[in-house]
């Protein structure tokens, strides 16, 4: 009996992109809550899956005599769509778009929207409005612009699903819940829905949901 993939996972937008991939893919995975308050991501044991003391990260077993981990959500997901066939396109020149928005999403939309997400949610109050949380407000909102731009006459980032859309989806999912509204972006609204209403992201959005680590 193959041994199902370890996903070490706390239920953040990094968190959900793998385990929505997991749930599309409808893969066997054994779920391992990392509590980020109590800093179980510095312990050591989990350095040897992830020495960047950061979640997602995943230990896959099958058909391997060792077992092979896998750390930054971009080179998960990419993996998984490789290991299944799935939501990955088959022609060279729709493989690199995808590329170029899997590295947009890890590069641009990712970090803006977590330093965003740090001064709205964590920082100090006299923190909100400094510089540098104005800063990263706007870069958030010039990915979404971005993101809008290209989802133009399109329902997904490049023509099919894929993990171009997974990978994205979850810090747009939360934008609203950091002050930003996503009025000015119809198709990106179209595109959230859509996403939303997936049985496969909601069980990946939903998973552990009540365990705030």
């Amino acid at each position: 009996m193959t041994r199902p993939i370890d996903l070490y996972y706390s239920p953040t937008p990094n968190g959900w992109k793998v385990s929505i991939m997991l749930e599309e893919c409808g893969l066997s995975y054994n779920t391992i809550l990392i509590n980020l308050k109590k800093g179980e991501q510095f312990d050591k044991d989990f350095l040897i899956i992830n020495p960047n003391k950061k979640i997602p990260a995943i230990t896959d077993y099958e058909g391997n005599d060792n077992p092979i981990n896998i750390f930054e959500s971009g080179a998960i997901l990419l993996y998984l769509a490789e290991k299944t066939g799935k939501f990955i396109p088959n022609s060279k020149y729709e493989r690199r778009l995808l590329i170029q928005w899997l590295f947009w999403q890890v590069g641009n939309l990712g970090p803006m929207g977590g330093q965003h997400s740090h001064f709205w949610n964590y920082a100090p109050t006299c923190e909100k409005k400094s510089y540098a949380a104005k800063r990263y407000a706007n870069e958030y909102k010039k990915c979404l612009e971005v993101l809008e731009y290209q989802l133009y006459g399109k329902n997904y980032i490049i023509n099919d699903y894929s993990i171009a859309d997974i990978i994205s989806w979850p810090w747009v999912l939360i934008a609203k819940s950091m002050g930003i509204a996503l009025d000015p972006y119809p198709n990106i609204v179209k595109w959230r829905q859509r996403l939303k209403e997936r049985d496969a992201v909601r069980r990946g959005v939903d998973l552990m949901r009540s365990k705030k680590g």
